[in-house]
């Protein structure tokens, strides 16, 4: 069933048909007849396959029915989400497919000036997008009215309460009006979550997109076995031979991706670094530039590993493995999204391999390896130019040689 079938209003029709949105994926195809319904849903799918358009499509056309006849200004959906760039994501994808339609969408983040975020809410915002914990701020100084929303989306639970957010929601929970419909996204499901989300809905349809593998098909993913201290070499070439490419690298910490950055600052590699040291707004930059290709490689820790969805991610490189095996998959979600293909490639050191078992575990499948042959592993070494035995070097210390001699006599 083409987007253009749905029972949905024709400007958000018009914005999907701009937007190439033509077939839905498998998440919005049982999602979205279900929510235009009004059935509460509770809905597990792994990253990348398009969970935010799944509640965005329907709850906008709702809201854009309801407005026809209702010129009430105040919110009427709240989305929480677990971090602020999710919440500015989420925001964008709005926006865009709202275009055409009378809805207003608000971000209110923390880390930036939040008055003009509050000027927006009193001017009249449809759908409010925050964390937890802001939402609660907002109920406490009255400048949000839970009890009149008449929609609830819960997107990445299961980061929300790995993020601590348990007992925001918990309390959350006791401001909300009965009568409301409740979406509730998440990519895993274990008790905590179960509990939480039986919580919040009311005979839901349950959703689950849970294949073998919990890696999108999308993506083509392998290991490389490389020592710990010979992984830049094989970054810097890795990005050399593919100088246009899209890539996000994750590390481990924040040192490390400084350190990798420096690396490959000194080998001409332009890259950028986001992590929890960074100021907020440092970090929108950095995501802005990436976005639109100011910067091709984007070195970053697991925070960044659930909630960035940019356009064009061609390479995932685990520069680290994770040290959490869930976060394999999340990291390497950043790539192949919606119906794109992307390619995903991790480094594994003679330390790391029982986190590579660990991760295998988790994913019920072996990674496939990428062999190296003695000799091509010798070459990344040598070609590179922050390699002091590289064979740059060598010539020209060859070079130089003869000139050395006659000095000498």
């Amino acid at each position: 069933m083409k987007f253009n079938k749905y029972h949905i209003s024709p400007e958000l029709k018009r914005s999907l048909e701009e937007l190439g949105f033509k077939k839905p994926t498998d998440i919005q195809f049982k999602s979205i007849p279900q929510i235009l319904s009004g059935q509460d849903i509770l809905a597990i799918a792994q990253t990348g396959t398009g969970k935010t358009a799944a509640f965005a499509i329907p709850l906008i056309s709702m809201l854009q029915e309801k407005k026809r006849y209702q010129q009430e200004q105040h919110v009427k959906a709240v989305v929480m989400v677990p971090t602020r760039e999710l919440a500015l994501q989420i925001q964008d994808v709005f926006i865009e497919l709202a275009k055409y339609t009378s809805i207003k969408t608000a971000a209110i983040i923390g880390g930036v000036d939040i008055d003009p975020q509050l000027q927006e809410i009193k001017a009249g915002v449809d759908i409010l997008i925050a964390t937890p914990g802001r939402i609660m701020d907002l109920v406490h100084k009255s400048i949000l009215n839970l009890k009149k929303i008449d929609y609830l989306v819960l997107d990445e639970a299961d980061h929300m309460l790995a993020k601590g957010f348990y007992a925001d929601i918990q309390k959350l929970i006791t401001f909300l009006p009965r009568r409301r419909q409740t979406m509730f996204f998440s990519a895993t499901i274990n008790e905590t979550i179960k509990d939480l989300a039986y919580a919040l809905v009311s005979k839901p349809v349950r959703i689950q997109l849970s294949p073998k593998d919990p890696v999108s098909k999308n993506v083509d993913h392998a290991v490389i076995y490389v020592e710990m201290d010979d992984k830049r070499f094989f970054l810097e070439r890795l990005i050399k031979e593919h100088p246009e490419t899209k890539m996000m690298v994750f590390v481990r910490t924040k040192v490390r991706a400084e350190r990798v950055a420096k690396a490959m600052e000194r080998v001409a590699i332009a890259t950028a670094t986001i992590h929890g040291d960074k100021e907020q707004q440092d970090r929108f930059d950095v995501l802005d530039d990436f976005r639109i290709g100011k910067i091709k490689v984007l070195i970053a820790t697991d925070v960044s590993s659930r909630g960035i969805d940019v356009k064009g991610v061609d390479y995932v490189i685990n520069y680290d493995l994770p040290d959490v095996a869930e976060n394999y998959v999340h990291r390497i979600g950043r790539t192949g999204r919606g119906v794109s293909r992307g390619k995903a490639i991790s480094f594994c050191s003679e330390e790391e391999k029982t986190i590579l078992a660990e991760i295998e575990t988790y994913l019920t499948n072996p990674i496939k390896t990428m062999e190296i042959r003695h000799t091509e592993y010798e070459e990344t070494l040598a070609i590179s130019e922050d390699n002091p035995h590289d064979w740059k070097s060598l010539l020209k210390e060859a070079a130089q040689e003869p000139l050395k001699k006659r000095k000498k006599k």
